[in-house]
């Protein structure tokens, strides 16, 4: 398998953390429009320049997603680390929605395509792809 062909597996994660990239952007607007209300209410009465301060992280984090997301639907080896890691960190996400806050419908959103991401970047397809990213446009291999 060549580093040009991009496995449909791979351009499927690809789709599901981008995805997941524009519920990050979604929650984003979400704060931005809570920031406008008169009042914030809420848990802990945030003030309105700490939920500017919020949507501003979880933006430029929603962003390295999207970033990665694009990444893997373009067939670029960077991106497959990152989406990666943030699968993980989605499946601890998970587990603790699922467990200690009682939220179990909550846990399933976040864990199924995290599972699905996981699954297709690690199967046949997407390991091959992975592992020819290493190798040199010049080398000789055998195919």
């Amino acid at each position: 398998m060549s580093t040009e062909v991009v496995p449909r597996t791979v351009r499927i994660a690809g789709v599901l953390t981008t995805l997941q990239a524009v519920a990050g952007l979604i929650f984003v607007g979400a704060l931005l429009v809570r920031g406008t209300a008169t009042d914030l209410g809420g848990v802990g009465q945030l003030e309105r320049g700490e939920t500017y301060g919020e949507a501003g992280y979880y933006a430029l984090l929603a962003a390295g997603v999207l970033a990665a997301g694009i990444g893997l639907w373009k067939g670029k080896h960077w991106a497959r680390t990152p989406a990666l890691l943030l699968q993980l960190l989605l499946l601890g996400t998970a587990w603790y929605a699922f467990g200690p806050s009682g939220q179990p419908v909550i846990a399933l959103v976040i864990a199924v395509p995290a599972i699905a991401v996981l699954w297709f970047l690690f199967n046949r397809e997407g390991r091959a792809w992975a592992f020819y990213a290493s190798t040199a446009p010049d080398a000789d291999r055998d195919d």
